[in-house]
């Protein structure tokens, strides 16, 4: 439930369909659907619970934020001497999860904020958590982890797509999630709540996306190669330094974010492979040359039939190229949206009609199945070389998924 501006055929928009979600389920805490994952002194004694899907992974997920300054980009907003500065997650297979607190789908401080945002200050904050576990040991099994970097969409935060993030590192994955400054929720360590700027001369655009990523990449170097990228040098889990493979390594990103990833894509060979979850590829500069890696567009309202800018980057695409659109996806059906929004529909007494606004028509259960493979498949199979059979066509598995020529 993230705060991109959305207007639905009611009116509404999604910050405030948010609002009053979450006013009518005011008591109800939002914890993971594995027991056995959760901490029952967090997840309260209420019956009734919001869930994200478990990951299918064999392995449980530990997570550890970073607190990252590039000092390579100096920034213009914070004034003299300041320079661009990121909170950044790393999601990865862990072990021995049970002495660690779940971790929650925002940090307290910016849920806060968020739902003053949403004109419910006086709601005292939700416990949204997730499958993954804060600062468990990293599972070391032989050989380094691949490692995958997210870009989130416009207005939004950096836990907007779990379902995917902690799906990887179930897998096997380090996922690293990364909260662009100055168009995202996140909290820093010292306490101070950054929010989305509506400032024409802040550096959001997918360019200034784009260079995050690229500065997060050079993180994951550091992080392979011994070292604590964190500007505080705040102690690491157990097993992280040295356990990220920087040969390896591929980016996704939702809307916006998938148009960074393009852009990062295009410019920084140590991405192997890239994934665009309807990114609308309006790109300032224009493109400029050929991709010659690994491509794969999931495409729902910013298709090549109806979006130029997205004709233009996949006719760019000279390595593997993937399109697939889910019939009856919404732009916000690639991410915890549909897990979310489904229970919170039960709760308010919305009709189908009501929740089919907001998600689209497509089954949210084939949904949330779509967005756990699809990606998986795509880096199983250009980070790890395992090709199965899920991006050769059309599975019975998924009915709705299309693949585009």
């Amino acid at each position: 439930m993230t705060a991109t501006p959305f207007i639905s055929r009611k009116g509404m928009t999604r910050r405030r369909m948010l609002g009053a979600a979450l006013a009518a389920g005011a008591a109800v805490p939002l914890v993971a659907a594995n027991p056995a994952w959760a901490d029952p002194a967090e997840a309260g004694s209420a019956s009734t619970r919001l869930m994200l899907p478990v990951p299918t992974g064999p392995h449980p997920v530990g997570m550890v934020q970073l607190h990252l300054v590039d000092r390579s980009r100096p920034d213009d907003i914070a004034g003299l001497g300041h320079f661009r500065e990121l909170m950044a997650t790393v999601w990865y297979p862990a072990r021995n999860v049970e002495r660690y607190p779940v971790a929650p789908w925002m940090p307290a401080g910016a849920l806060q904020t968020f739902l003053a945002d949403a004109g419910l200050s006086a709601l005292t904050p939700l416990a949204l958590l997730t499958a993954g576990h804060v600062g468990a040991p990293v599972r070391r099994s032989g050989r380094r982890l691949p490692v995958v970097v997210f870009s989130h969409g416009a207005h939004s935060h950096q836990g907007d797509h779990t379902v995917i993030v902690q799906e990887l590192a179930s897998h096997g994955y380090a996922a690293v999630t990364v909260a662009h400054q100055y168009d995202s929720y996140t909290e820093f360590p010292d306490g101070r709540i950054a929010v989305p700027l509506y400032d024409r001369q802040a550096p959001t655009l997918p360019g200034d996306f784009a260079a995050d990523l690229r500065f997060v990449l050079d993180c994951v170097e550091q992080l392979a190669a011994g070292c604590n990228p964190d500007v505080d040098q705040r102690e690491l889990p157990a097993g992280l330094l040295g356990s990220l493979d920087p040969r390896r390594m591929g980016a996704f990103g939702w809307s916006k974010g998938g148009t960074a990833t393009a852009c990062a894509t295009l410019a920084d060979e140590r991405i192997r492979a890239g994934l665009s979850l309807d990114g609308p590829m309006q790109m300032n500069p224009p493109l400029a040359g050929d991709l010659d890696r690994p491509f794969m567009m999931m495409s729902a309202v910013f298709t090549r039939a109806t979006d130029p800018e997205a004709a233009a980057f996949w006719s760019h695409l000279r390595g593997r190229r993937l399109n697939i659109e889910a019939q009856g996806a919404a732009h916000v059906s690639y991410g915890d949206n549909e897990a979310l929004f489904p229970q919170v529909a039960k709760l308010l007494g919305w009709s189908r009609q009501q929740l089919q606004d907001v998600i689209g028509t497509l089954d949210p259960d084939q949904a949330v199945k779509i967005q756990q493979a699809y990606p998986l498949a795509f880096f199983n199979e250009h980070l790890r070389h395992r090709r199965g059979h899920l991006l050769d066509g059309p599975s019975p598995a998924f009915p709705a998924v299309t693949f585009l020529p």
